[in-house]
């Protein structure tokens, strides 16, 4: 591998004067409450609020300003000036907004009073809170318990997530899917299976001490830029960064401190990444098994010549199972079928394999690139194998570390938002709410959508979120969501799932996380859960975008008492006076991990609930950890065909989720458009097409659905080849409800079988 690598799409480093530049064009097109400063230096602090975007940890040394490029752009939207009124329908119809861009919708600022679809006149009209909740609790009362879904973002608060999961289960079913379904739930099943806890295992401190980082399809550029401040302080010791990604992510090429005077002043350019090796959509498990093979030929070379292990015998011995069959195929795979399935030279792979060894304490570090994919549960259990071959599992420097995306995803599991029963401590929900929870299995997200699509699904409830956007088959999607008795959405800001009414259809307005939630005992503060299971809390302060907006927590409280049978130990009016009540219920049913709960949630790093996993105590079936010998060396459900393509569906820099900020990407040089499908050089010669070529996308997916995305133009990008590009969550029409994961049913997003019409 070369020292630097090449990425001439891009206009600089991560971070930089570039960061700067890209928050003041959102603020001069938000035009934010000028308390956003006051608010941003609050961001990920003690007695302050954790950011309303990703879930990176806050550290307890913080710095002046502890708050990324991604973390602004979310703080300024939630503090715009612009306002979307009951007025604003007066000349808009929901069927006239069908047309426009989500940009568009996002602009129109916050919403003000609670909304009620009229479907004579296809407008949102203005509806009391009251009559409301009298409406969508006549309406649940009136359907068949397995026939709604309470769907939730992975925004909301403990407290409000721990009463929304209460609200599905005293309702009556188990009907609990979340963001996560979309995203991690690969991680939540993967690592469940195989290290026997079903989140990362690292703490802020194993990042202080680890030797290397193996980064596996995340990118914290523009995912969780606050990442590349431990990842610079980690160059500066000395330690080695290597990264596999089908595409040259910038945050993990160069980067540009904000927070130093010197490096703003010079451009001082830290480089990242040691290795980047681009390994093609879908090849992640032959590349990971490569690493093996370096590993495992060291050792076999150590013990033939009596030198010392490389391989962490004693661990292995004591803490693991299954390693012998997965080294049989180690040692009997060809490098050849390695190099073809990966898409890496040999050199390159061994090259990466020697830093791995040379390094006492791994962290190995992976997103949305490995568990969006058919096989994604094999791609996290393939790094696991990697981390258990030395050891660097459960002691400091080393682990597993997935980076979550929404702010509160990883909690709100957590806290019972889950539909698997055997994971929700049921005898204690009885206990304290004097009630039978269900027992059945409620539906993913992907059972859900298949639902709405069949009629199954009747109503949805959704606790934040865009989810008729945000999942595959979105053409179909929007028709099923709309076939629903009853479409209940709890948003700040309009957006596509507002635009596919069900027969009835509201749309519940509530504060952010940053605002003042007053309630009847005074100020309330909510907590969220980082990705290295830590409880913080936040405090709103800021004036609330209307008087007519609620919290989530009483929406929550609210619907369930319009809706649930009344029991004395269900408190709904009680837990919406004083927040500290539902944090007592919380620690009443999971004592272990939040012993102390009110009196903690304002430490400085937050506090630790504990990870089983971190101390080497292993909660699988076999009471250890597990070495798994892959299936197959690809990620994928389908085979390479002539003229078949893997599709990768992106975020750009100007995106969180399906949130659009502007149609800037400047790590991709694109400017101006979303509206492009990026392709190696060699693709694009060998495909017949030219630059700046209009063309189609068509699933390939072979179910005889016609699936397609038109009005993409064609822009070159340093891809691997048979691998291309297109924004994210355009091109989810592309993706098949039925194209999952087999374990989780996380959509597979990250290689989607496509072809190209011209």
């Amino acid at each position: 591998m070369t020292d630097t690598i090449p990425n001439p799409e891009s206009e600089g480093p991560s971070g930089g004067w570039g960061s700067v530049k890209s928050i003041a064009r959102i603020l001069g097109d938000d035009k934010p409450s000028p308390m956003v400063l006051e608010e941003l230096a609050r961001q990920n602090k003690p007695g302050g609020v954790m950011c309303v975007s990703c879930a990176w940890p806050k550290p307890a040394n913080y710095h002046p300003f502890e708050f990324c490029e991604n973390g602004a752009k979310a703080t300024i939207s939630d503090l715009t000036s612009a306002r979307c009124t009951p007025g604003f329908w007066s000349d808009h119809t929901v069927q006239s907004l069908r047309g426009w861009k989500d940009y568009d919708l996002e602009q129109t600022g916050r919403l003000t009073h609670p909304l009620r679809y009229d479907e004579a006149s296809d407008r949102y009209v203005e509806v009391s809170w009251d009559q409301a909740f009298d409406d969508i609790g006549q309406t649940l009362k009136s359907l068949p318990r397995e026939s709604v879904v309470f769907y939730s973002s992975g925004h909301a608060g403990l407290e409000a997530s721990y009463l929304y999961a209460l609200l599905a289960r005293t309702y009556g079913n188990n009907n609990l899917p979340q963001s996560s379904n979309m995203c991690h739930e690969t991680t939540s099943v993967g690592l469940q299976k195989v290290i026997g806890s079903p989140v990362g295992t690292v703490v802020w401190e194993d990042l202080e001490k680890a030797d290397a980082f193996f980064f596996f399809g995340q990118n914290p550029g523009s995912n969780s830029p606050r990442f590349l401040h431990p990842l610079q302080e980690a160059k500066k010791r000395g330690a080695k960064i290597v990264t596999f990604n089908p595409v040259v992510e910038q945050g993990l090429v160069s980067f540009v401190n904000p927070q130093s005077p010197v490096d703003m002043l010079t451009g001082r350019e830290t480089q990242i990444s040691d290795e980047y090796l681009q390994v093609k959509a879908g090849g992640d498990i032959a590349a990971i098994l490569g690493l093996c093979k370096v590993v495992v030929e060291a050792d076999d070379a150590a013990v033939s010549t009596g030198a010392a292990r490389v391989l962490d015998i004693a661990f292995i011995d004591e803490h693991t199972v299954g390693l012998e069959s997965f080294i049989d195929l180690v040692r009997s795979t060809d490098w050849s079928v390695i190099e073809k399935e990966s898409g890496l030279t040999e050199t390159a792979i061994r090259g990466a394999g020697e830093l791995y060894i040379q390094a006492e304490r791994v962290i190995g570090v992976y997103g949305m690139g490995l568990t969006q994919h058919s096989q994604g549960a094999l791609n996290v259990a393939m790094v696991v194998n990697l981390l258990l071959l030395r050891g660097n599992i459960g002691r400091e420097g080393a682990g597993c570390c997935p980076v979550r995306g929404h702010s509160n995803v990883q909690g709100q599991r957590t806290v019972g938002i889950a539909e698997k029963a055997k994971l929700i401590p049921m005898d204690k929900l009885k206990a304290l709410f004097d009630f039978d929870p269900p027992t059945e299995d409620g539906v993913t997200i992907v059972d859900a959508v298949k639902g709405m699509m069949s009629g199954q699904i009747k109503a949805t409830i959704s606790l934040g979120g865009n989810l008729v956007r945000a999942v595959p088959d979105q053409k179909a999607m929007e028709e099923a969501w709309a076939s629903q008795d009853l479409t209940v959405v709890v948003s700040t800001k309009l957006n596509r799932s507002h635009l596919f009414p069900g027969k009835k259809a509201y749309i519940l307005p509530c504060l952010s996380r940053l605002e003042r939630d007053e309630q009847a005992s005074g100020p309330q503060s909510v907590t969220t859960e980082d990705s290295f299971s830590h409880i913080s809390g936040s405090v709103g302060k800021r004036t609330p975008a209307s008087k007519h907006l609620k919290s989530e927590l009483a929406i929550v409280t609210s619907i369930a008492k319009a809706t649930v049978a009344p029991n004395p130990k269900l408190k709904w009016d009680e837990w919406t006076a004083d927040y500290s009540l539902v944090r007592d219920l919380i620690e009443a049913t999971y004592p272990d991990q939040f012993g102390a709960y009110n009196e903690r949630m304002f430490e400085p790093s937050g506090f630790y609930r504990g990870n089983s996993a971190h101390d080497r105590v292993w909660k699988t079936e076999e009471k250890k950890a597990v070495f798994t010998t892959p299936k197959q060396l690809n990620a994928l459900s389908f085979d390479d065909a002539e003229g078949r393509l893997r599709l990768i569906t992106m975020r750009s820099n100007d995106q969180f989720n399906t949130t659009i900020y502007g149609y800037s990407d400047r790590f991709r040089g694109i400017e101006g458009t979303r509206d492009v499908l990026l392709m190696c050089r060699e693709d694009i010669r060998s495909a017949g097409l030219s630059e700046g070529q209009e063309v189609k996308l068509v699933s390939d997916f072979n179910d005889g659905v016609r699936r397609e995305l038109a009005g993409l133009k064609v822009r070159e990008h340093n891809l691997p080849r048979g691998t291309i590009g297109a924004y994210y969550p355009e091109a989810n029409v592309l993706i098949a409800i039925d194209h999952h994961d087999e374990l989780s049913k996380t959509p597979a997003s990250k290689a989607v079988p496509v072809r190209i019409e011209a």
